[in-house]
């Protein structure tokens, strides 16, 4: 029997797209040139790059200038928080985000309360939803930075992110999405959530990997994180990933003629398929989470009861399906969830015996069938 391949694990990465992987190796063939440079090797090389930076815009509806070129979304999400602190520590010391955060957020929130910061960390509900009238009364006029994500990468919960902008808007605080998981998946318009700051990474949506965007609204005042040479109107130095760059620009030109309810619509028929798969051979589990309302559909995270994290994981992998036990930045410590901690309790079952699948724009109904079917199997052997 050939072994399957079926991947499922793409809120922790993407398959590149094929124009992608065409557009970044025309350009290593053919344009080399330090898109810095005056001569024409250089000039040809900067129009691939503006020519990005406005496909990547178009996504959000930001201007050109406003995007900055980072190595991904840990980058983004650090010059974001610590460019905002060093660049408003006068104005306060106070900064709120949630429970529910990406590592590359919720580690800077670490060192910073290490060095005298106010960090508030807004509880979740069940559903990984915060409560808007929690941030209202933590939103003090010595706030200077809300940093908020997009989407969940373990649950799929999409915040509110038009209330909150309205919120923050009018107080002294900058406001900033880690959009890594949104990106893609939701539409965002930067200038209607009044969103000051944005992150993304370039391999969630079938781009390169160590590539991505920072959005930063016009006239803020942010600090470098870096320090070197002029590049990116001095705001990120380091010499131009053009080939990458190029392709990111492809995969945001996908995405601008991508409809992204359509696309919802397909992950949620394929959540559909798993779920009548398990509840028709009674399998005992339940959704961590919700898949009503306000939610990606992207991601799907169960709870299988009686079946641990790790032996899943194992027996799925042997059967050729790629999925995950939550985020991939921290899954090779196998340390508990921190999102499902923060959702449910620290001594829930469910930290222990849950799985994330996540669905990408290429795999297909057939896969999905096949995987319901061998993941009942799975359950069924395991539970014994």
């Amino acid at each position: 029997m050939t072994r399957k391949n079926v991947y499922l694990d793409n809120a922790a990465t993407t398959p590149m797209d094929p124009k992608v992987i065409e557009k970044i190796s025309s350009e290593m063939a053919d344009d080399f040139g330090n898109a810095s440079s005056q001569h024409a090797f250089g000039r040809k090389a900067r129009h691939v790059v503006e020519t990005a930076r406005h496909q990547l815009a178009e996504t959000i509806n930001a201007q050109d200038k406003e995007i900055i070129f980072t190595s991904g979304g840990s980058e983004s999400n650090n010059t974001a928080i610590f460019g905002t602190v060093r660049a408003r520590k006068d104005i306060g010391k106070k900064i709120i985000t949630t429970k529910i955060e990406h590592p590359s957020v919720l580690n800077p929130m670490k060192r910073l309360a290490q060095e005298g910061y106010e960090i508030v960390y807004l509880d979740v509900d069940e559903t990984g939803h915060i409560n808007l009238d929690d941030l209202k009364r933590e939103l003090t006029p010595d706030t200077i930075l809300v940093s908020i994500m997009a989407v969940n990468n373990e649950v799929g919960s999409i915040m509110p992110l038009k209330e909150i902008g309205e919120l923050v808007k009018d107080s002294n605080a900058y406001f900033h999405v880690d959009d890594v998981q949104g990106f893609g998946n939701i539409e965002i318009d930067v200038k209607e959530m009044n969103i000051d700051l944005l992150s993304t990474s370039a391999h969630k949506v079938n781009g390169p990997k160590f590539l991505g965007f920072l959005y930063e609204k016009n006239g803020l005042k942010v600090s470098n994180l870096l320090l070197g040479g002029e590049q990116e109107t001095k705001r990120r130095p380091g010499t131009e990933n053009v080939p990458g760059i190029a392709g990111f620009g492809i995969a945001a030109q996908e995405l601008n003629e991508m409809d992204k309810q359509k696309l919802q619509e397909k992950y949620q028929n394929f959540q559909k398929i798993i779920l009548d798969e398990l509840d028709k051979n009674q399998i005992d589990y339940e959704v961590n989470g919700t898949l009503e309302g306000k939610v990606s559909h992207h991601v799907l995270n169960l709870w299988l009861k009686g079946v641990g994290t790790y032996s899943a994981l194992t027996n799925l992998d042997l059967s050729g399906y790629a999925v995950s036990g939550g985020s991939a930045c921290t899954a090779g410590s196998l340390t508990p969830s921190h999102v499902l901690q923060a959702m449910y309790g620290e001594d829930s079952p469910r930290i222990e015996e849950s799985i994330r699948i996540s669905f990408g724009r290429f795999n297909t109904e057939e896969e999905i069938q096949e995987f319901a079917a061998d993941l009942v199997k799975m359950c069924k052997r395991l539970d014994k």
